[in-house]
C-alpha cells in the first residue's frame, strides 16, 4: 500500500523529477482546454529545475505545444503524447516512428458524428477520445476503438479517466523516463515520478525498476510507493522543496 502524503519523499539534490500535468499539477477540467493553471506553478517549476540543475521534465499525454502554452514563458524538457514526442534538455526533439492513425481517426470521428458529448483531440502522433460528458458511452467507445485498433498495426490503446488514448506501440511514459535518464542532466540521478492516472503506471514501474520512487495523486490501485491525496497537497510539497532550498533558508541554517 502506498505511503500517505504526510510522508512524501524528499526532493534531494541528486533527484531527477518527472511530473505528469493534468490531474497532477493542475486539476482536471470539463474540457482539456479549460484547465486552470494555479498561480505560481511556472515559477515553482522553474525554481525546482534550477535547484536540480535542469533535471526536471514534464511527462504528459498532452502535446508539447499545449504544455508550453499553459506554462509560458517556461520551456522545460518534456515528453508529450504518452512518450511519442520528447524534447530533450538541449531543446532537440525526438519523435516515435510515424504510424497510420487513419482507421482510429475515422472510427472516432464516426462516434462523434452520432453521439453528442464526445470530444476528439487530434495530436501529432496520437489521438484522445474523451467521453467525460457521456460516460454512458464508455463501452461503445471501447468496442469501437478496439475494432479500429485491429486494423491498425503499430498502434496501442490505453484507457484513462474518461478518455481513450491511441498512440504508437512501444512508447509510454515509462520509456520516456528511461530515455531522459540516459541523457544529461538526468543521467546518474535518482528518479521521482508523480502522476494520477492508470496511464502513469508505466512510469511508476520504470522508476521503481531504476531504484526511484513513484507518487500517485488521488485514489486507485497503483505501483507507486507513495500517495498524495490532491493536486493542492502536491503543489504544497513542490513549494516546500523550493522553500527548503531558498537562499533565506540556507542563511538561517548556517
Amino acid at each position: 500500500m502506498p505511503k500517505p502524503h504526510e510522508t512524501l519523499p524528499r526532493i534531494a539534490p541528486d533527484s531527477a523529477l518527472f511530473l505528469d500535468f493534468d490531474g497532477t499539477l493542475v486539476e482536471l477540467a470539463e474540457q482539456p482546454e479549460a484547465i486552470q493553471v494555479p498561480p505560481g506553478l511556472a515559477a515553482t517549476l522553474s525554481a525546482l529545475s534550477t535547484q536540480l540543475q535542469g533535471a526536471l521534465a514534464l511527462v504528459s499525454g498532452r502535446r508539447l505545444l499545449d504544455l508550453d502554452h499553459f506554462l509560458a514563458p517556461l520551456l522545460l524538457p518534456a515528453a508529450g503524447e504518452h512518450g511519442a514526442q520528447r524534447r530533450r534538455a538541449d531543446g532537440s526533439l525526438v519523435n516515435a516512428p510515424t504510424v497510420d492513425l487513419q482507421p482510429a481517426l475515422l472510427a472516432a470521428e464516426s462516434l462523434l458524428a452520432q453521439h453528442a458529448g464526445l470530444k476528439l483531440e487530434r495530436k501529432n502522433l496520437a489521438l484522445s477520445l474523451h467521453y467525460r460528458h457521456a460516460p454512458e458511452l464508455e463501452d461503445l467507445c471501447l468496442q469501437t476503438m478496439r475494432a479500429a485498433m485491429a486494423r491498425s498495426p503499430g498502434l496501442d490503446m490505453m484507457q484513462g479517466k474518461f478518455v481513450i488514448d491511441v498512440k504508437p506501440a512501444g512508447v509510454s511514459k515509462g520509456t520516456a523516463i528511461a530515455a531522459f535518464l540516459a541523457e544529461a542532466p538526468f543521467a546518474g540521478r535518482v528518479p521521482l515520478f508523480v502522476g494520477d492516472d492508470v496511464t502513469d503506471e508505466a512510469g511508476f514501474a520504470e522508476v521503481a525498476r531504476l531504484g526511484g520512487q513513484g507518487i500517485k495523486v488521488g485514489p486507485g490501485l497503483t505501483l507507486a510507493a507513495y500517495r498524495c491525496d490532491s493536486v493542492a497537497h502536491l503543489a504544497a510539497w513542490l513549494q516546500s522543496a523550493v522553500l527548503t532550498h531558498s537562499p533565506d533558508s540556507e542563511r538561517k541554517a548556517s
